[in-house]
């Protein structure tokens, strides 16, 4: 298999894993694998601004060549997700791609960015 390239199977767990996030924090989840064009974070804007909802979304760019990822997310999105937040799921899917595990590492990273993008409930106590 060549570096770029996903297998249906992969295509499936991604498209499940997208899904899983997506009912986790009931955010948009967008996922580009591919060459960045340009400079990677303005091609990363640019498909953001391009979604259906984007105040509503968060968009995972990886160019697997450039050994980049990208993370954008919607106005609405970013009260309930932190940089910092955002940073470590980088992280995690830096550190499983270094491991060789390419779609376990995007797969973890959707899921740290959905947990850290869910909504807190709040509790009212009526006085």
């Amino acid at each position: 298999m060549a570096a770029g390239e996903l297998t249906s199977r992969d295509r499936a767990e991604l498209d499940k894993a997208i899904r899983a996030a997506e009912q986790t924090c009931r955010f948009e989840f967008s996922l580009f694998i591919g060459s960045a064009q340009g400079d990677s974070r303005d091609h990363a804007e640019r498909l953001h601004s391009a979604l259906v909802a984007p105040d509503r979304s968060v968009l995972v760019l990886v160019d697997r060549s450039a050994r980049l990822i990208e993370v954008v997310t919607g106005t609405e999105v970013r009260r309930h997700l932190t940089d910092r937040e955002v940073e470590l799921s980088v992280i995690a899917m830096q550190s499983a791609f270094a491991a060789g595990d390419f779609v376990g590492g995007l797969k973890r990273g959707l899921s740290m960015l959905a947990e850290h993008a869910r909504p807190q409930n709040t509790l009212h106590a009526g006085v």
